[in-house]
């Protein structure tokens, strides 16, 4: 180290040791500093103790209190106050018992709770569970319905404090009709009122919530309110399984389309951000649903699939709620409590249309598909089902019926595909030889001669799958249409006691992975006709001994069927192997009137006439020619030029 940089490093401690001595702090700098120091410390000891009093005071709040409490307890002072800290002006209602009030009619029993004043159990009294349990659609503690809101710097839950019926602690007759009127109060004029109808033979529950004098609660600025509803939804049917598969939270935006969370997934969350008319926790026979009277401003849902052997899904909306905040106002609600009932739906929005000038589409929440699919269901598959439900109590006949109707309806398609099948058959020894003339590695070369050959016959090679297409629609509208039709519940046909779910011959003591631990006979049934179908097919199709494949694909297809419709509706099963039975008869019966002889005879006929060559085939054959294939017209002439 030379001598500059250890007078370099001189410097630089005589400037440390400077520096530090001149903003050393003061005796009365020292003293400030400690007392600043004391202050945190106090402060920070005193947001512990306001926390632990908080969360003393909140599980003394959860806990039902009666008025009997101030003799218990030596500290009832203690306790009260704790509750004026937590609940300002609404403390008095964090103490009281709770009970259960019940307003029904022949359809719904509703059990409303002092303690929240929310609902707490909804019993349909026309239906059972598949084990011929009351048909409860939601119950118990765990379920929260309640407003949510700020007063006086302090949170408050309706959920949590008691409300008191009006007048007295009775349920009110009106109009034929029962009407329960619940306050929670906050302080002596001012209060929140849920009141609820239930009329004669429906299904629906007027809910008003009425607001007085909380326009001094709420704040001068308040626009909204948020109101939370909060369910576990236990399983009605015999398959959680499929059950599962058409549960879910379904929703209608006020100017929009009806839309919902996935059924699939075993969680689900959506923030709703414009205005909504109404939400529904569904499941596949029965929806508790909540409409606004006019609309609410936004919301957020979220399921959560619980599967314990009694619940099926978790569901969860916070909504909120317009508000004006004047001394007086009403906010009107319904609930919807009933069946997924596509006419009983479609008739509650027509009424509600009829009085509202607004068409709620509550029917939107059975699944009929979408597009062509849900068409073909609303006016073709119902209509007939409803009317031949008028006369026939019997559903398997129903469905026998309906099948023989469609497949009536289809026969033209079907007569079509087997005539075009058939040409292709006939065909086939034509289409060999040309296949040996031309080799495998010359396929533009095959293919355009193959075309050739169809384009002087007279026959479309697509003419066997486009009628298959058209009945599609039919085919994908019943898939939909089985499982979610609300008549078939618990109706039973032949061995099935419910052509709602599926149908067990034999219940296995394992689980079978991607199977199931039954045995459903119509599922056998489906797929053995499907096989047999499919052999039929393949030895009818002319390239069958080209694609071993798509043969093989074929065949596999029955087999997924039988995993995957095992614990399908057994309806949707039983109507499938009917489909193949009346195809096998009717194509019995078009192979009497079809003769391939004379079949083979008008299309070599038909060769003789003049083709005149389409625009696809002139775009083969300037594509072979760019490529250097000659096309067999080409390679005529030159042949004919040799002989020359």
């Amino acid at each position: 180290m030379d001598r500059n940089s250890i007078t370099g490093i001189i410097l630089i401690a005589l400037i440390l040791i400077v520096f530090s001595v001149m903003n050393r702090p003061s005796q009365e700098d020292t003293e400030a500093a400690r007392r600043r120091q004391d202050s945190l410390e106090m402060i920070r000891q005193q947001q512990i103790e306001e926390e632990a009093r908080q969360a003393e005071a909140q599980t003394l709040a959860d806990e039902p209190f009666t008025e009997d409490i101030f003799e218990d307890e030596p500290d009832s002072l203690r306790v009260m106050t704790e509750l004026v800290n937590r609940y300002g002006d609404f403390a008095r209602s964090a103490i009281g018992e709770e009970r259960i009030y019940t307003i029904e009619n022949e359809n719904v029993k509703l059990d409303i709770s002092s303690l929240g004043g929310r609902p707490w159990s909804v019993e349909l009294k026309e239906f059972q569970t598949w084990d011929s349990l009351p048909l409860i659609l939601f119950d118990g503690e765990d379920n929260i319905f309640g407003l949510n809101f700020f007063s006086q710097n302090r949170s408050i839950s309706t959920n949590t404090l008691y409300f008191i019926p009006v007048p007295g602690e009775q349920v009110v007759s009106v109009d034929g009709g029962e009407t329960l009127a619940m306050r929670l109060y906050a302080g002596d004029e001012s209060y929140i009122e849920y009141v609820y109808r239930l009329a004669p033979g429906s299904y629906m529950v007027d809910f008003n919530i009425n607001m007085v004098g909380m326009d001094r609660y709420l704040g001068a600025g308040a626009s909204f309110i948020d109101l939370r509803w909060e369910i576990d939804l236990p399983g009605q049917e015999r398959g959680s399984k499929n059950e599962n598969n058409y549960s879910t939270i379904q929703y209608k935006f006020l100017n929009d389309d009806v839309d919902k969370l996935s059924e699939r997934s075993d969680r689900g969350y959506e923030e709703l951000r414009t205005r909504i008319k109404w939400i529904a926790f569904k499941q596949q026979f029965f929806s508790s649903v909540l409409i606004a009277g006019d609309h609410f401003s936004s919301a957020i849902v979220e399921q959560e699939r619980i599967e314990n052997g009694r619940y099926l899904r978790h569901y969860v909306a916070d909504i909120r709620l317009p508000l004006e905040n004047s001394a007086r106002e009403n906010i009107p609600m319904q609930f919807y409590f009933g069946p997924n009932h596509y006419n009983t739906l479609r008739a509650y929005s027509q009424q509600y249309e009829a009085a509202n000038n607004y068409n709620p589409q509550l029917y939107r929440m059975v699944p009929l598909g979408w597009g062509i699919f849900g068409w073909v269901n609303r006016f073709v598959v119902i209509p007939v089902f409803n009317f031949l439900e008028r006369y026939i109590s019997n559903y398997g006949i129903i469905i026998l019926l309906l099948t023989i109707f469609i497949k009536i309806i289809v026969f033209p398609l079907t007569y079509k595909s087997y005539v075009s099948t058939s040409k292709m058959r006939v065909l086939k020894p034509q289409i060999d030889e040309i296949n040996e003339k031309i080799p495998k590695d010359k396929a533009m070369e095959r293919q355009q001669a193959t075309m050739n050959l169809y384009k002087r016959a007279g026959v479309n090679p697509m003419g066997g799958c486009l009628p298959m297409l058209i009945q599609l629609p039919i085919l994908i509208a019943l898939f939909r249409f089985f499982p979610t039709s609300f008549e078939l519940r618990q109706e039973g046909f032949l061995w099935a006691t419910d052509l709602s779910t599926y149908d067990s011959i034999l219940d296995l003591p394992f689980t079978i992975p991607f199977y199931g631990d039954h045995v459903s006979l119509f599922t056998l049934l489906m797929c053995v006709s499907t096989v047999i179908y499919t052999r039929m097919n393949s030895q009818m199709t002319a390239s069958s001994s080209q694609m071993p494949g798509m043969q093989m694909m074929m065949y596999m297809m029955p087999v997924m069927l039988l995993f995957i419709f095992n614990d399908f509706a057994s309806a949707l099963s039983y109507y499938y192997f009917l489909t193949n039975m009346i195809t096998f008869g009717q194509q019995a019966i078009i192979k009497r009137f079809v003769d391939d002889e004379e079949l083979l005879r008008r299309l070599n006929e038909h060769k003789k006439k003049p083709v005149t060559k389409s625009k696809f085939q002139k775009r083969l054959e300037e594509v072979a020619k760019k490529r250097g294939v000659k096309t067999p017209q080409a390679k005529g002439k030159t042949s004919g030029s040799k002989k020359k």
